[in-house]
């Protein structure tokens, strides 16, 4: 892949450019090192963290991140939300992501009273209260099941954690139901606003994760250049059908003319 022809590159963060709060070298050094040349964008399905949480993180590894580089899976939630008149919703989500959640949309109210819909997002602040009125809710068929994104686990310096996806399984066992939508990657959706602004042969999606990242890269159409840095690893890429454009041992390795391998 000839990176000078790109124009815009959407980075995955958690395994991508940093391994939970320890940045990974050559990501940061690619980043800063091109940050005139490239249009930059950060996604995560990370929903227990608000966008300026991220750009704060970003700022301290010397990226100068803004709010409007940042893509997260609440953009479409709020977007589904409001057009299908959701007023009152029950969120399993930690203080950050409510914040965000009602930040985005103030004629929201979150409660267990009247709610209209079940939120699950990654809730690092999960008890089993949440876990209790949740499953409850959604014993009444009307009430709507959504999660941010289906992520099993979450990366991080000591091994992965339970995630989303996990919860889900929890979910199913305990109330026989599942999501009726999730979002965030690998939905096209959370792109909608750079496949508006870009052509496709201009972007590039760049991820350590096969079943999010790249398939994500796949359903919008772009290249996928996938870091070794996080999940993935080559045992799992050998079991793929469908290779990624490109395939780097981190960001670092990325370079003009070239595809790094």
């Amino acid at each position: 892949m000839d990176w000078s022809r790109k124009r815009c590159v959407v980075l995955d963060m958690d395994g991508t450019v940093y391994l939970g709060h320890i940045p990974i070298p050559g990501a940061v050094a690619f980043i800063r090192q091109h940050w005139d040349d490239l249009d930059f964008h950060f996604l995560s399905n990370n929903t227990s963290k608000s966008p300026q949480t991220y750009v704060d993180k970003l700022n301290g590894m010397g990226i100068p991140a803004r709010l409007e580089l940042l893509l997260s899976p609440v953009t479409p939630l709020v977007d589904f939300l409001r057009a299908n008149g959701i007023s009152r919703a029950y969120a399993v989500g930690n203080r950050d992501f409510q914040r965000d959640l009602l930040g985005r949309m103030p004629e929201l109210t979150l409660g267990e009273e009247g709610a209209q819909a079940v939120i699950l997002a990654y809730d690092t602040e999960l008890t089993y209260e949440k876990l209790a009125r949740s499953a409850l809710l959604l014993q009444k068929p009307e009430t709507l099941f959504l999660a941010t994104h289906p992520d099993l686990v979450c990366p991080s310096p000591e091994g992965p954690l339970p995630d989303v996806g996990s919860m889900i399984e929890l979910y199913a066992t305990a109330t026989g139901r599942r999501p009726q939508h999730i979002f965030g990657k690998p939905d096209p959706a959370v792109l909608a606003p750079l496949l508006a602004r870009y052509a496709k042969s201009d972007m590039v999606m760049v991820g350590d994760r096969l079943s999010t990242d790249k398939k994500l890269a796949e359903n919008a159409g772009i290249d996928f250049a996938l870091v070794l840095s996080g999940e993935a690893t080559r045992e799992d890429l050998a079991r793929e059908t469908r290779q990624p454009t490109v395939v780097l041992k981190d960001l670092g390795h990325a370079y003009w003319g070239g595809d790094g391998r």
